[in-house]
């Protein structure tokens, strides 16, 4: 108990505490006298007129944008991966091996792969669809070629998300299949016996299984993207524009390039306070499903 409570302290509760005081001073690296401002920091974010009101919010309209589109997926894909992989067939053990690899890559190395894959003018990508000559249907609906996957909208947004859901889908689908092993098997012969279908079976049987598994996938899956930082920076660096800019991005921008730690900390307690807000409604709505 001693050593977690002195690791938990040392890098939980002092910086914590650390950032939460921080966050009441205009507190600049530059400077050494760092005055006392209360709630300055906090009631700038809600300032239009106040410069880091523009920079926060923007950050988190793209970290919103990328949770809506990524988590969904990052549900959904997963799902169906556990459930074909945990079906009885040859080289099962190897596919999920597979399946789960990309996830043990860092973000910076699966930002370099897809940096350059997805560069518009050499990479693999639009080389892979000028090769097969997929250039007039493209263009026949509407895509012009090149695919600017990572110098325009929407195919910036497209590309971090695509690349995201390669990446992490094992991990998801890891724990999709640690709950199908707690499932009992009779359930399914029972409901095979009622003359169940596959979709009736995962609907009735495998959903209701996974419920506690499916909250816990939903709480982290939010969080990690709405923590979005690596594959931004990695690939699109914040562009077009600022338009793949995440909160975070902002955060660390406002902290070690601008040094206004101050103004920082208070936007990272604010998103804090976001993501606090957004599991405990997640945990409501699963409760609430569960009970009807």
């Amino acid at each position: 108990m001693a050593p977690f409570l002195a690791i938990f302290i040392t890098f939980v509760a002092l910086p914590a505490v650390l950032g939460l005081w921080m966050s009441l001073h205009d507190w600049d690296y530059m400077f050494e006298v760092r005055p006392f401002v209360g709630l300055e920091n906090y009631f700038n974010l809600f300032d239009s007129a106040s410069a880091a009101y523009q920079m926060f919010w923007n950050g988190m309209r793209a970290t919103a944008i990328f949770t809506v589109a990524s988590v969904p997926l990052l549900m959904a894909v997963p799902l169906a991966l556990a459930v074909l992989l945990n079906r009885r067939f040859a080289g099962r053990t190897f596919f999920r091996a597979v399946f789960f690899m990309p996830y043990v890559l860092g973000v910076a190395v699966v930002g370099l792969l897809f940096r350059f894959a997805l560069d518009p003018n050499i990479g693999i990508i639009n080389a892979g669809i000028s090769a097969l000559g997929l250039e007039g249907v493209l263009n026949a609906l509407g895509i012009s070629t090149p695919i600017p996957w990572i110098t325009a909208q929407p195919w910036a947004w497209i590309s971090l998300v695509l690349m995201t859901v390669w990446w992490t889908l094992g991990f998801n689908t890891i724990i999709y299949l640690a709950g199908l092993q707690d499932i009992p098997r009779e359930l399914y012969d029972a409901a095979k016996v009622d003359g169940a279908s596959g979709w009736q079976q995962f609907r009735h049987v495998t959903l209701p299984g996974l419920r506690n598994v499916i909250l816990f996938v939903v709480i982290i899956t939010t969080l990690a993207s709405a923590n979005m930082f690596g594959q931004s920076v990695m690939v699109t660096g914040g562009g077009p524009g600022d338009s793949t800019r995440t909160a975070l991005m902002v955060i660390l921008g406002e902290g070690l390039e601008s040094f206004r730690m101050g103004s920082a900390a208070a936007m990272s307690y604010l998103l804090a306070v976001f993501l606090g807000i957004v599991s405990i409604i997640n945990v409501l709505l699963v409760r609430g499903r569960r009970r009807s």
